[in-house]
């Protein structure tokens, strides 16, 4: 009879955390539902155990583990079509990833479960520790920021004007705040308080309250200033080629020269509306360019029949001390075709681009071997000019990190520019989740966004997050749009994650705090 049951009585017991994890899965592109993340971790907080942090831990875990797995599916597909991995094998790495990173929330509910302690103050903690977790995401084990709560909110342009001060950490904090504050009043209406007498909710009510509609009042007050300094600014007209290369064809050397001759061709055809600028996808050239002489001086004479700046993605060799070294680098190209400028990527997808701990782990190789083991460049953060202007490039998963975006704004860049292929992720919301995060990179630094995708998204962002303009997937296509060059710095340019760094302090404290606590009342039994 036990063994009948259960199974029912874990599904029951884990049911509000899978159901947190669904509602916050749902909150991502491509469903539409952004708002659902405002009440998507309720269920999870109004089940955790008063006591003991086994069961936290474990309903934080089965939240993320189920979030995670619905979040970034598309994994599996990815590994199968691309990577040469067997399913059993994609899958079990899904699950891997998954699982590492169902342990930041499953340490929240650990924390969370002894802050609760201090009611007035419970939510403004748990905000704070929950920041300090996706802080410590990014970066940690060369990081994973993607899903970042605060990410799901791109459509709601007046809220995330505050990214300009504190990064997209600063919408997760008010989201978790939210959310603790609502499980908080549900507590005390389960268990038949009287709300109206117990006020303990009042002061993170009010809060949630003043920092919510603090936040839109800012955001439609930015939102006519950054307007303003967009109307004032100089303009500068940027083309973008999608060239819809498939993936099984790219590196096919027999369809070099159809590739070219398709970029070159698209580009002409925006040559009609003079762009200042034409950008070509992350690696849009399947040959080391100005090391593979022909394939070279055949889009040499493409770009000086055309005539404009280009800024091509190609990798790149280069011999250091008898060693080679690879990278996915960025040209500029003037319109004699005189490289002007280089930027290499700095921030390398682990065991796409790299195998981390290589000494160590010997017996992983990379899932693509197409273009062979990339380096790192250098973190210098320049940006490339191109006549009297001058944009930051972001190679795809580089758009995750806040810092090199805000690194490059500055720097003096004009316009930040992300060049990606993501073709790896076929019709999946993994596309709509990459190209919605850009959106804050534009918000962060008041820096247009431009992005050249192979297969799509490609398109515009504005300062202030609003998209543009906007590609379909998988068609041939070519953009030009006039963007204004921006020399504004915003505050999150200048002091970077500050805002994150004071939430990871924060949380710091509070788990000396909990330590201490422990401790005082070990030592307190012990005198009994």
């Amino acid at each position: 009879m036990q063994l009948t049951q259960l199974p029912t009585g874990v599904m029951v017991r884990y049911f509000p955390s899978l159901l947190s994890g669904l509602l916050l899965t749902l909150s991502f592109p491509d469903t539409g539902a952004h708002a659902l993340v405002w009440v998507a971790l309720v269920p999870l907080l109004v089940s955790l155990p008063p006591k003991g942090w086994t069961q936290a831990f474990k309903a934080g875990v089965a939240a993320g583990l189920f979030h995670y797995l619905t979040l970034i599916y598309w994994l599996v597909g990815t590994l199968e079509t691309y990577g040469g991995l067997a399913w059993p094998l994609a899958w079990a790495c899904l699950v891997l990833l998954s699982l590492y990173l169902a342990l930041y929330p499953a340490l929240f509910c650990v924390l969370v479960q002894q802050v609760r302690i201090f009611p007035p103050l419970g939510p403004l903690m748990g905000a704070a520790l929950w920041v300090g977790l996706e802080y410590a995401r990014t970066y940690l084990l060369t990081g994973f920021p993607w899903g970042l709560l605060g990410y799901s909110q791109f459509p709601n342009i007046p809220l995330i004007q505050m990214a300009d001060i504190t990064g997209v950490y600063g919408i997760s904090f008010l989201i978790v705040l939210v959310n603790m504050t609502l499980a908080m009043i549900f507590r005390q209406i389960r268990n038949r308080e009287n709300i109206l007498k117990r006020r303990s909710w009042l002061v993170p009510a009010g809060m949630s309250f003043l920092m919510l509609t603090g936040t839109v009042l800012y955001g439609m007050a930015r939102i006519g200033q950054v307007d303003r300094l967009m109307v004032n600014s100089e303009q500068s007209s940027i083309g973008v080629i999608q060239g819809n290369i498939r993936q099984d064809l790219k590196w096919t050397q027999s369809f070099r020269q159809e590739t070219i001759d398709k970029y070159l061709k698209l580009s002409k055809d925006l040559m009609p509306k003079k762009p200042d600028l034409v950008v070509w996808p992350e690696t849009a050239m399947p040959f080391y360019y100005n090391f593979d002489n022909d394939p070279s001086n055949r889009v040499d004479a493409g770009i000086r029949e055309l005539g404009t700046h280009f800024l091509i993605g190609s990798p790149a060799v280069t011999v250091v001390n008898d060693q080679v070294r690879i990278y996915n680098r960025a040209f500029m190209l003037d319109r004699f075709s005189i490289i002007q400028g280089m930027y290499d990527k700095i921030h390398l997808v682990p065991f796409g681009e790299y195998v981390p701990f290589e000494k160590y782990l010997t017996f992983i190789d990379k899932i693509t071997e197409e273009a062979g083991n990339f380096s790192s460049g250098r973190k210098s953060y320049q940006p490339l000019a191109f006549g009297a202007y001058e944009t930051g490039v972001l190679i795809c998963f580089e758009i995750l990190f806040p810092r090199i975006a805000a690194g490059f704004a500055h720097n003096g860049a004009h316009m930040l520019t992300t060049m990606t292929n993501d073709a790896w992720f076929g019709y999946s919301s993994a596309t709509r989740q990459h190209f919605s995060i850009a959106v804050f990179r534009a918000v962060e630094t008041r820096r247009c966004v431009t992005r050249a995708a192979n297969t799509g998204i490609s398109g515009y962002i504005d300062p202030v997050g609003r998209i543009l303009e906007a590609t379909e997937l998988f068609k041939d296509k070519g953009l030009v749009r006039s963007l204004p060059m921006m020399t504004h710095q915003s505050l999150y340019t200048r002091s970077g994650d500050l805002f994150a760094w004071l939430c990871s302090l924060v949380s710091l404290a509070i788990c000396l705090g909990i330590m201490v606590n422990k401790g005082i009342k070990k030592a307190g039994e012990k005198r009994k």
